[in-house]
């Protein structure tokens, strides 16, 4: 399974992949990096962010946040998840029936063997650091700022 330094900054990951898929219609990220300071995901996209989109996608994922949504886990049939959710990313070892299926609240549901916060109200205020386009993919690096009278 793969390690995750941050349990907050990968649950800000399903936010961000669903709102920039949503948003955008570009899909989950291909690729993504989670640290605990700052993060990245990478996207297949013809361009970079308007800036505009970029202020959509953090008022979205802040105000998912804020909404105090419940993180949740449970198996789900293969052959459902197939038909329900995007697999693309699925590690090899993830093969099996069934699959363990990751939900925050009625806003994202991914098949994931990570661990997440209990809910997002942990995870503080989203904001996008930067973002760059190059050869059809846009990347997206973000960090989690502590909410007020919280340390991160």
């Amino acid at each position: 399974m793969k390690e995750y330094a941050d349990p907050r900054m990968h649950t800000a990951e399903h936010l961000l992949n669903r709102t920039v898929a949503d948003l955008l219609g570009c899909g989950r990220a291909f690729s993504s990096h989670i640290e605990r300071k700052k993060s990245k995901c990478d996207y297949r996209f013809g361009r970079d962010l308007t800036p505009e989109e970029r202020a959509e996608i953090e008022r979205r994922v802040n105000a998912a946040i804020a909404a105090d949504l419940p993180v949740s886990s449970g198996l789900v049939a293969r052959a459902e998840a197939e038909r329900t959710l995007d697999l693309a990313r699925l590690p090899e070892d993830a093969a099996g029936d069934p699959l363990r299926v990751v939900r925050i609240g009625n806003y994202d549901a991914c098949a994931c063997i990570g661990v997440h916060a209990a809910s997002t109200a942990e995870l503080g205020t989203f904001r996008i650091v930067s973002t760059g386009w190059a050869d059809g993919v846009l990347r997206v690096r973000y960090r989690l700022d502590a909410a007020p009278g919280k340390t991160l």
